[in-house]
């Protein structure tokens, strides 16, 4: 489907919105403590705020630059605050008041009258009228001063990057890593947020795309700082429609508490307050938007945040380790207090879909027993798996190693209690929804169906997963997707198909991601592809893997035109012989450019010729008029393309010869690459034309790897040829192969006189060739 990466915004609609919009705040802070901030109104916000330790602080943050929404829908940089005018009422709860030291202060980031990076710090308490906690604040830009009191040091409003307001909790100590004895909770609200002056405005996108089809993945870990108005006006806008997944991440949800200097989840399983609020909100705002949401959960918690006990080890004791920064654990499906806070997860995050109107959805995301990278260990050697196991089961030490058969059945062991626990966690849910949930399991096939390690499936794809297990299969394979593994992608499903039997309308498939935005031209094509191939399988229910890399890198995803859908092209045989009367003229397109001293400069515009016919000539009798004519009203005229033997060309073996598998260079194997399209080329030297080829007659296609013919391939439309197992890295792959050009009536009107074709003279009938994508 046609797709765009958006990098700004060029002639789309727009719209206009109050400098300062409460939808268009973010909120910061150090971990662990834990913030959110909620658009309340169209004129008012609330910051809540969980504290952990003496030293830590939340910033409210306005940005000049919007650096979040998607480029269509984004508000326009303005970095001049010139005779603007902020007010807003100030409410604050457990929190610093305005009048204290370290009380709320707006630090302002830019540069001064010379151009100079600087940062200006203005006292709140300076500009209110009122208490200490519930005061009007007027912000007039131009007249600010920084410092603690009045007058203070005049701030340049011509050049700010960012501001942000300090919201600090009671007993603050700037730089302090010392824990507060118990939590401290508090929050401010803005309200009646007005902005005047000469630039009170903002110009920002209002783009809204038709639905196209495609549903959206959002992720907590990585939108936890934004509103969730913020987030969905950017999905709507962007044509999605249906279901949110949700990922619920696993480092900013779960409520700590200090156990000694450890900072674990607490236990029993609690959602931080700010978390809390925020997911009400975005639920709410779901259902009032016409979304329903899947709550994703995974086995997956910051590392440093996990129970020791509860984390998957190898037979050498270490622990489970994932490759982001900082790293994450891995929870054992063998330890029960591991399993029950994910099961009290579970059931808090659906009731609060329930409580919101939304039918309850719960994605269990990508359960498994871990495999250190760098060894091929498996973790699966816990006190508790070990307990499971019968107390000594045998060692792996490296997956990659030939296993006997004491190993593989440990593994079948495994992989029967990851059924177990993700089956419990399935009924958890199920039972506090009163039966009335869906239940969706999300494999990724790279990890599964590592080639190096080919009896990992026995413990990550368990039989006890077979439909049907649960409700829906969720399928992802970004890894083997951007690296452009696409045989291994369709062997991986073909397994998947074979061994859990879920009917294709109870699969769905998640494309992406791009985690360097360097990737993104790449990466994206590849994504976008793929959500294709999907619906082609009849997926019905396809989501982009992450809203985040969606905005940042502008991808656009295009509902198909009308124009698309009426490219209709009958694969039929043009049905009469050309003579050699026919005429066949190849066309290019090039400018040239006279210089003033006569010199020329040409620009080829075409890659590849375009061919036009004239098949008039070749017609020799009534019958073959009659055919001629029976034959262009069923095309309709020039409305539907169709094939046509080129008299002068039409094999891969020089012009008319008898194709060989040797005929023609298709590329170089990579290892991956598995799909390669026909082509033919023309000349010789380092620029030679090369001519797409997508109407092979199939019968005669021959294929070869370094020079040995094989039969490991299928012709696909379009003229690509696919392999089974993707050719080794340096083989070459040619082919050999007839072929046919696809044409159509150049016009709607057919010319022809029988007085004038009974007295010898040939009607004109051109054809004109129809350029396809590969």
């Amino acid at each position: 489907m046609p797709f765009w990466l958006a990098r700004e915004r060029r002639g789309q609609d727009r719209d206009w919105i109050q400098r300062f919009d409460p939808r268009f705040w973010t909120v910061d802070f150090p971990r662990p403590m834990m913030a959110a901030v909620l658009a309340t109104g169209p004129d008012s916000l609330r910051v809540e705020c969980e504290f952990l330790h003496r030293g830590e602080l939340a910033g409210l943050i306005w940005a000049s630059k919007d650096r979040l929404d998607h480029p269509l829908l984004a508000y326009a940089t303005d970095r001049d605050y010139s005779h603007t005018i902020l007010r807003f009422r100030w409410t604050s709860s457990s929190l610093v008041a305005l009048d204290q030291a370290n009380g709320p202060t707006l630090t302002i980031e830019g540069r001064d009258a010379a151009g100079q990076p600087r940062t200006w710090y203005v006292r709140l308490w300076n500009y209110a009228a009122g208490s200490p906690t519930d005061a009007q604040i007027e912000l007039p830009f131009s007249k600010l001063e920084s410092g603690w009191a009045l007058p203070g040091e005049p701030i340049h409003p011509g050049d700010i990057d960012r501001m942000f307001i300090s919201i600090v909790p009671p007993g603050h100590v700037p730089g302090s890593t010392a824990p507060f004895p118990e939590r401290v909770t508090g929050h401010v609200e803005l309200t009646d947020i007005v902005c005047e002056g000469s630039r009170a405005m903002l110009e920002i996108g209002d783009v809204l795309l038709p639905p196209h089809g495609e549903r959206m993945a959002t992720a907590y870990d990585d939108l936890y700082n934004q509103t969730p108005a913020r987030l969905l006006r950017n999905v709507r806008g962007l044509g999605y429609r249906g279901t949110i997944l949700h990922y619920l991440g696993m480092s900013h949800f779960p409520r700590l508490r200090a156990e000694g200097d450890a900072l674990p989840v607490e236990r029993p399983a609690a959602i931080a307050e700010p978390a809390l609020l925020w997911h009400r909100a975005f639920f709410e705002q779901c259902h009032a938007w016409g979304y329903d949401t899947i709550v994703s959960l995974s086995y997956e918690l910051l590392a440093e945040h996990c129970p020791d006990e509860w984390q998957q080890r190898a037979h050498d004791g270490t622990p489970s380790r994932t490759g982001w920064d900082p790293p994450s654990a891995l929870l054992s499906p063998a330890n029960a207090g591991a399993m029950a806070w994910l099961q009290s997860v579970a059931v808090q995050f659906t009731r609060l879909q329930e409580d919101c109107g939304l039918p309850v959805r719960f994605q269990i995301g990508e359960p498994w027993w871990w495999t250190v990278p760098a060894s091929g260990a498996p973790c699966l050697y816990d006190d508790a798996a070990q307990a499971a196991f019968g107390g000594a089961p045998p060692v792996i030490v490296d997956m990659r190693a030939p296993l006997d058969e004491a190993q593989t059945a440990l593994l079948d062991q495994a992989g029967a209690l990851l059924a177990q626990s993700t089956a419990a966690l399935a009924q958890a849910v199920r039972d506090a929804a009163g039966g009335e949930a869906e239940i969706l399991l999300l494999a990724f096939t790279p990890t599964i169906f590592d080639p190096a390690m080919p009896e990992l499936k026995r413990a990550n794809l368990p039989l006890g997963w077979a439909w049907p297990a649960f409700d829906r299969l969720q399928l992802e394979d970004y890894d083997w997707l951007t690296g452009g593994f696409d045989a291994r992608r369709r062997a991986a499903l073909a397994e998947v198909d074979a061994r859990l039997g879920y009917p294709l309308e109870r699969q769905d498939y998640l494309s992406g991601f791009v985690l360097d935005a360097a990737d993104a031209e790449t990466y994206w094509r590849r994504i976008d592809r793929a959500l294709d191939e999907a619906a082609q399988r009849g997926v019905t229910r396809r989501y982009v893997w992450a809203l985040p890399q969606v905005a940042r890198d502008g991808y656009t995803r295009l509902a198909p035109s009308k124009e698309t859908e009426m490219q209709a092209f009958d694969d039929v045989l043009y049905p009469l012989a050309l003579g050699r009367d026919a005429a066949v003229s190849p066309e290019f397109s090039t400018t040239v450019a006279v210089t003033a001293s006569g010199h020329e400069r040409r620009g080829s515009l075409w890659s590849d010729a375009r061919l036009r016919f004239d098949v008039g000539p070749g017609i020799r009798s009534e019958a073959e008029l009659g055919t001629l004519i029976a034959f262009f009203r069923a095309r309709r005229g020039a409305a539907r393309g169709f094939r046509l033997s080129d008299p002068f060309d039409f094999s891969s073996h020089a012009m008319t010869g008898t194709p060989t598998p040797l005929d023609q260079r298709l590329g170089t194997g990579d290892g991956a690459r598995d799909t390669f399209p026909l082509v033919k080329t023309y000349g010789g030297g380092e620029d030679p034309q090369v001519r797409p080829i997508t109407r092979p007659r199939a019968e005669t296609v021959r294929v070869s790897v370094d020079g040995v013919e094989t039969a490991d391939w299928s012709l696909l439309p379009g003229g690509m040829v696919r392999f089974d197992t993707a050719p080794p890295a340096g083989a070459v792959v040619r082919a050999g192969f007839l072929f046919d050009v696809p044409v159509r009536f150049a016009q709607d009107r057919l010319d022809i006189s029988g007085a004038t074709f009974a007295a010898g003279e040939a009607p004109s009938v051109p054809l004109i060739e129809v350029r396809e994508a590969a």
